[in-house]
């Protein structure tokens, strides 16, 4: 379990600390802490118990007028205020010395038309954070997404973390074609973080997405994994709920033994995000889902 990983988000709980920590795990994912006061109980636990630091970008709430940075953004000002944005983040964040430092890609997401997004409650902060190939064509999109992983390789670089990308809603542009995998090549420090969560979401809304071979298409660059689960019949319920062994995929919940059977092929040992509510259940269950997926992932 020293790929394990909990999140905290908003606030840094020590109920769920005490609850969900487990002295073997690699360490804490944090992600928009509200205030100065939860990045010191952040540092105190890490000085008590030493764990690792990983930080879902932006590490505080409240820096900018949007959660994400909008690197894809048509409008050429919100593109140069992302770029300002990242870079005064990821400078304040040096102080809890983050092993990697996670961003959203792509920023915003270019949806396929054919897709009832929306309908299916596919999260999005505002209408900021997408707009639809109509809007952005794919020489555009391969020109700004190589300026961004350019950037942030430089800048993983001098500042020395590992750069992650957590793959949003995947467009055409990226599953029907090389560029990520192309980039990917060309910037080899950027790693990429699949969340099982999603990837069942848009496998069962997009007909024209099989995330199983997606998945095997990308295996060789993922480092990280989100892992929360979601049930999906004729409405999406449940979501985030905590991978347990006894959640059917017949029930509409994702095959999470099957993601796993492609990703435990990986030649790196993959870190493991716990993204789930895990108030949801019991104690009992949730030390049954880490032995649980413990196995699988071996």
């Amino acid at each position: 379990m020293d790929n394990f990983i909990i999140g905290q988000h908003g606030v840094f709980s020590e109920i769920k600390y005490k609850r969900d920590f487990r002295d073997e795990f690699w360490g804490i994912e944090v992600c928009l802490l509200n205030s100065e006061k939860e990045i010191e109980k952040l540092l105190k636990y890490k000085t008590d118990d030493d764990y690792s630091i990983g930080i879902h970008f932006p590490m505080r709430s409240g820096q900018w007028k949007h959660r994400d940075p909008q690197f894809l953004s048509n409008d050429d000002e919100i593109r140069k205020e992302s770029y300002e944005y990242m870079n005064k983040e990821i400078e304040y964040a040096k102080r809890v010395h983050p092993e990697y430092i996670l961003l959203h890609y792509p920023k915003p997401v270019i949806l396929d038309s054919r897709v009832d997004w929306l309908g299916w409650n596919w999260r999005f902060a505002d209408e900021s954070e997408y707009f639809y190939e109509n809007e952005c064509d794919v020489n555009t999109f391969i020109e700004r997404s190589k300026d961004f992983f350019s950037w942030l390789s430089k800048k993983a670089k001098a500042e020395s973390f590992k750069p992650v990308l957590e793959l949003d809603a995947i467009p055409r542009y990226i599953y029907e074609t090389n560029l990520l995998t192309n980039l990917l090549r060309e910037f080899p420090d950027i790693r990429i973080c699949v969340d099982i969560g999603r990837l069942h979401l848009q496998d069962k809304i997009d007909v024209n997405f099989n995330s199983f071979a997606f998945l095997e298409s990308i295996l060789g660059f993922v480092s990280e994994v989100h892992l929360w689960n979601i049930q999906i019949t004729d409405e999406v319920k449940n979501s985030h709920y905590p991978a347990l062994s006894t959640l059917k995929p017949e029930d509409g919940w994702a095959d999470v033994k099957k993601y796993f059977d492609i990703l435990k092929q990986s030649d790196e040992k993959l870190k493991i995000l716990f993204e789930h509510r895990s108030d949801l259940i019991s104690e009992s269950e949730l030390e049954e889902c880490y032995e649980w997926i413990e196995s699988i992932a071996r």
